[in-house]
């Protein structure tokens, strides 16, 4: 049987991971075990933090649309329901969009919600 040498199975392993680890400091980017252990690290918090981000973004959307509404008198609970029952289907993403960028169509829509309301 021939013999086999494993010097470059395991050098292109550990370097894969050492690649995982670039940018970071010490021997969380030059050791082995530490650089594992950073790297799982790691890819742990971006895989939390991808949903942590689309939480913050609805937040700060109900955040914008609550602070045009009040301008407009009313609440967001209300503003939101009063679209609603006028039909209008926008998400919170493209209603903090015309919040803060077109603040003439948000007037309108405020108008329609709180004539909703109304009725």
């Amino acid at each position: 049987m021939t013999r086999v040498k494993r010097g470059m199975t395991s050098r292109r392993r550990h370097n894969k991971i050492l690649a995982l680890t670039r940018g970071q400091s010490g021997g969380g980017r030059r050791l082995l075990k530490s650089a594992k252990e950073a790297a799982m690290k790691s890819l742990a918090y971006a895989y939390r933090d991808r949903r942590n981000r689309k939480r913050d973004f609805h937040r700060l959307w109900i955040t914008r649309i609550n602070a045009a509404a009040r301008q407009e008198g009313l609440s967001y609970s209300r503003f939101m329901a009063g679209l609603h029952g006028a039909g209008i289907g926008l998400d919170r993403k493209v209603l903090a969009d015309l919040a803060v960028r077109e603040p003439a169509q948000f007037t309108q829509l405020a108008q329609l919600a709180r004539s909703a309301l109304e009725v």
